[in-house]
């Protein structure tokens, strides 16, 4: 497709990516892991953070596989992460945290999976929710394929009141979210300058002592300043922003 198709079909479904970010009031972070959200959006989140927004993190599996050590048992770990994930999350002003629980490295997109996820977008009503991109080519990762696949069904079937009905129950009414944005994606289609916040964001990711050392931070920095080239920053972040009808029967996602 020519930019100007892109530009015609986008028109058609009312999507404009950049408006998800500019016009966030509260940003819903649905992660895999303890970490996820720092590396693939720390800077965003700063930004978004320091202009008001209110931002969630819903962290759905305990990250107690993460390590290569024997020495260090799964309890202990997840235990470790947890404190680390607060910390890193408060560095960028973060302070709502939701924890999810399951098991690092087994997770499967459970219908009962989806439903947490379905209760927690109608009691926090987000106007952006942020993933990992689930379809992304050679991913090997179980907890990041089904986080995204979950993230992406409860983003769409949240706003139908028959699908989770409990919810209405507890008075949590159908919500709308207006766009879903997905790091570590092959196809971005907004790129978000963070050079101003990327300090902030090492520090962020460095709060991660139990996965990182030096060398890490050290490659982090120039993922993001390699993405901030694509665009002219100093460094960048990339997502793809879709919404409702580009999620159901629509041929040309991949490249709007």
């Amino acid at each position: 497709m020519t930019s100007s198709e892109v530009e015609y079909v986008r028109s058609l479904i009312g999507l404009r990516p950049e408006r998800a970010f500019e016009e966030c009031g509260t940003l819903l972070s649905i992660q895999p892991h303890p970490d996820d959200t720092e590396i693939a959006a720390g800077g965003t989140v700063a930004k978004l953070v320091k202009r008001g927004c209110r931002v969630i993190y819903v962290t759905v599996t305990d990250g107690g596989a993460g390590t290569t050590s024997p020495s260090i048992k799964w309890e202990e770990l997840s235990s470790m992460r947890k404190k680390e994930q607060q910390a890193a999350a408060q560095t960028l002003g973060v302070t709502e945290l939701v924890w999810l629980d399951y098991r690092d490295s087994e997770l499967r997109p459970t219908l009962e999976l989806r439903n947490k996820l379905i209760t927690l977008i109608r009691q926090y009503r987000p106007d952006l929710i942020l993933t990992v991109d689930p379809w992304l080519l050679y991913e090997a990762h179980p907890d990041h394929i089904a986080t995204g696949l979950a993230a992406s069904e409860a983003y769409f079937f949240s706003n139908l009141p028959n699908v989770n009905r409990e919810d209405l129950d507890r008075g949590l009414k159908p919500h709308l979210t207006k766009h879903i944005a997905y790091y570590w994606t092959k196809n971005p289609n907004i790129y978000i300058d963070i050079t101003d916040v990327i300090d902030l964001k090492m520090k962020a990711i460095e709060a991660h002592k139990s996965q990182f050392g030096p060398e890490d931070i050290n490659l982090y920095r120039k993922i993001s300043q390699k993405i901030g080239e694509k665009r002219g920053f100093g460094y960048g972040e990339a997502f793809k922003v879709l919404n409702h009808y580009a999620l159901h029967v629509n041929f040309y996602a991949d490249l709007l």
